[in-house]
């Protein structure tokens, strides 16, 4: 029985951990069962730790579903060691700043914001959530960086990505997909003797209320009745599919901006809303290096507010650029997301 059990676990392990796979907009619930992958990770450690004290020959079982499940584990929580960097690396840095509100944390979030973007000195910032309630704040942060832009983007003009970098920026295009309050904008810089394409989103959002997230922590912490658990976790998943279904026409858009551009060494980077088994992280990462799964090390979460403990901010790079020690910094919580920053070498040409 405990063996039938553990093989169940090791295959919804599989199931949900290969969920990417799965389109939001044909099946926008089941696109949703990454989201789970986690739970059975430990649910198979749980088995592991049985087998290997009571009856050692049958730990077979999750350490076989550990080797299948390789990929969405790599994913979701790579183990790689701090590398050393060789000379003339460029530092990028993406931060969704939540339009500099504090996340309800402080009244000084965004004198907070520009002190950490000051001390960490990247080459390449790309923000999300950008708006400035004040001139003296954009002109403030504008002194940091000789090239700058900011856009708005979606059809309401409620949000703005933005770029600040050290190196010239040359022209700027909107990738256009349909979205009210969501864009993605691609930047090309002049990087050394080279034209660089720079790929900044903030793809759709989950839509979720407070009160829903509130819901849902509560349903995590197990405070509510298993009745209202059923109806509230069918009406989340709902939710969460249909926002999936959006962000996935999102994705492809990018995915065949980047392709069609790949002449250009390539950085994308920000905010994406979705977690790390996901179609959205999948496809724009197709014919990428993923900074983050490739030289990062820990579950990496850049979404900060409790109860969702997810990587949903991004950066990746394609094969002209070599990454370093990507990391999400926990260091400042004046938004509700983490920053996410890594180092690239760019690769000379043969």
């Amino acid at each position: 029985m405990v063996a039938g059990a553990n093989i169940a676990t090791v295959i919804i392990m599989l199931l949900t951990g290969f969920a990417d796979y799965v389109n939001p907009v044909s099946h926008p619930t089941l696109s949703c069962f990454g989201m789970a992958f986690p739970i059975f990770l430990l649910f198979n450690l749980i088995f592991l730790v049985f087998w290997l004290i009571f009856k050692w020959r049958m730990a077979i079982i999750p350490i076989a579903g550990y080797v299948l499940a390789y990929v969405p584990i790599r994913i979701y929580i790579p183990i790689n060691m701090p590398a050393d960097m060789p000379d003339n690396v460029v530092k990028v840095l993406s931060y969704n700043a939540q339009n500099f509100s504090g996340a309800q944390r402080y009244d000084n979030a965004f004198d907070l914001i520009y002190d950490y973007l000051k001390q960490c000195d990247a080459d390449i910032v790309c923000l999300q959530e950008n708006l400035m309630s004040q001139k003296y704040q954009k002109e403030k942060l504008d002194s940091l960086y000789e090239y700058k832009d900011t856009t708005h983007v979606g059809s309401r003009n409620i949000n703005s990505v933005g770029i600040y970098s050290r190196f010239p920026i040359i022209r700027k295009e909107r990738i256009e997909y349909t979205s009210k309050g969501n864009g993605s904008m691609a930047y090309y810089i002049k990087m050394y003797d080279d034209t660089v394409l720079v790929v900044n989103n903030h793809f759709e959002t989950t839509h979720l209320s407070l009160d829903e997230r509130k819901m849902y922590k509560e349903m995590l912490k197990g405070e509510m009745k298993n009745d209202t658990v059923r109806i509230e976790s069918k009406k989340l998943l709902t939710k969460l599919g249909e926002s999936a279904a959006m962000r996935a026409p999102q994705a492809d858009i990018v995915h065949q901006y980047i392709e069609e551009h790949n002449n250009y060494p390539t950085i994308v980077c920000g905010d994406f809303n979705d977690n790390p088994i996901s179609y959205t992280r999948r496809i724009v990462a197709k014919g990428l290096n993923d900074c983050y799964v490739n030289t990062g090390l820990g579950i990496g979460l850049s979404y900060n507010q409790q109860g969702f403990y997810v990587r949903i901010d991004n950066i990746m790079c394609n094969n002209d650029f070599t990454p370093y020690n990507c990391k999400v910094d926990n260091k400042i919580d004046a938004s509700d997301h983490y920053p996410i920053f890594c180092w690239l070498k760019k690769r000379e040409k043969p």
